[in-house]
């Protein structure tokens, strides 16, 4: 063998692995990229049959319906998350020196109550990719709604992050704590006022 015709050999070797590691193993479909941090992907799945949910008291204001877009641009309706659940609002901002000391700990509480109460970021005047690095960081996997006009904060009479809302199932508005709140105490008041088990 010339040492030429191994070169050549070694070149189509290298360019067969690249095109073999953009494909998948399964079906040598090109890899799919990863989702976007609070888009869709991080939407919840069907509520839990036989979640019990206390009733919300009578003559509780309705919350605000909006509707709005999430990090990767698709819509959502608040409503339509708190049709079978509760949701917790989290309005935030990446650049929130207070809602970062407590994002860890509401990305955790997230996961312990997946798709029996859903947490729905709402996040104000921020830039795309410092709220992209600020999701990854803290490894939120919920839904994450780009508020940049500041409608949605208005509507709740937010006037700037951190805050934390409470909606009941039916979209019944419970408890809202303006300059936001810990985990454990969130964690506490959605078993006293959503959850009955």
């Amino acid at each position: 063998m010339t040492r030429r015709y191994a070169v050549r050999l070694a070149a189509a070797a290298l360019a067969l692995v690249a095109v073999l590691s953009s494909t998948s193993c399964s079906d040598g479909a090109p890899a799919r990229p990863e989702p976007v941090p609070g888009g869709a992907a991080a939407l919840p799945g069907p509520a839990p049959d036989g979640l019990a949910l206390r009733p919300a008291p009578s003559g509780v204001p309705a919350a605000p319906a909006v509707t709005g877009s999430l990090t990767d641009g698709s819509r959502v309706a608040l409503a339509d998350l708190w049709a079978d659940r509760p949701v917790v609002l989290v309005f935030f901002s990446s650049w929130c020196a207070q809602c970062e000391q407590r994002q860890d700990a509401l990305s955790e509480l997230a996961r312990t109550y997946r798709d029996r109460v859903v947490l729905v970021g709402v996040a104000g005047e921020d830039k795309p990719d410092d709220l992209h690095r600020y999701l990854r960081e803290h490894r939120v996997e919920y839904p994450v709604v780009v508020d940049d006009d500041g409608t949605i904060g208005q509507s709740y009479a937010v006037r700037e992050p951190p805050a934390v809302v409470v909606v009941a199932k039916g979209g019944a508005l419970l408890r809202g704590w303006p300059g936001g709140v810990d985990a454990p105490t969130l964690d506490g008041k959605l078993r006293e006022l959503v959850l009955a088990s």
